[in-house]
């Protein structure tokens, strides 16, 4: 299958493609997208449509992944996920709003079908689901209760436990990220039970297609 990754970083979209090949259970063929700068939460929003665009018209995928942090923003619910439930300040819920509006508007292209969609979101960081089946105290109901507290320090926090500095390389992020989600594609059970929302949404859309 043939998927392209959008998230905050390249270290990221290495890592998301792991997980999304375990809940597959098969390798999918990377779909490069066009060279992007350093990215955040609103860059990945912004540039979403011209992605979805170029996937559509211009090359042979079919699917797209999205993948972004949470912050201190809220987190998806299964609330959202009924008839005009949608949270105005969950970022899952904008993703999905956004790839509905612009999808609607694309013609067919010959011989193709429209691009799958699957979103994740990883609460607060995907560090947290860097430290799944390590720390046991990490888990989206423990992170949603420290919400309250400054996001910086507990993102931080996770940063160093994973990469052993706060301001890792893209380089060190990439190879940390990567070892994680190959041993977390090996049990995808227990990241979804532990982080049911965020990555539990991923993986229920991917098992859609």
């Amino acid at each position: 299958m043939k998927v392209a990754i959008l998230s905050e970083s390249p270290a990221d979209e290495a890592a998301i493609r792991i997980l999304v090949d375990g809940i597959l259970g098969r390798q999918t063929e990377l779909i490069n997208l066009p060279m992007l700068r350093t990215r955040n939460w609103v860059s990945v929003f912004q540039i979403l449509p011209a992605v979805l665009y170029h996937l559509h018209y211009e090359t042979d995928a079919e699917a797209l992944v999205v993948v972004v942090d949470s912050d201190n923003t809220a987190v998806h619910t299964p609330s959202h996920d009924q008839p005009d439930g949608a949270e105005e300040e969950c970022r899952l819920c904008r993703l999905r709003g956004k790839v509905f509006q612009f999808q609607k508007r694309f013609t067919p292209a010959a011989g193709r079908a429209q691009i799958k969609t699957a979103i994740g979101l990883a609460v607060p960081a995907i560090e947290a689901w860097f430290r799944c089946g390590v720390d046991p105290q990490i888990t989206e109901a423990a992170l949603i209760q420290k919400m309250g507290a400054p996001i910086r320090e507990v993102k931080n926090r996770l940063k160093l436990d994973v990469y052993g500095i706060k301001r890792a390389s893209l380089e060190l992020k990439t190879r940390r990220g990567t070892e994680e989600a190959e041993r977390l594609a090996q049990n995808i059970d227990e990241l979804e039970s532990l982080f049911p929302n965020g990555f539990g949404s991923l993986a229920r859309d991917v098992r859609k297609w």
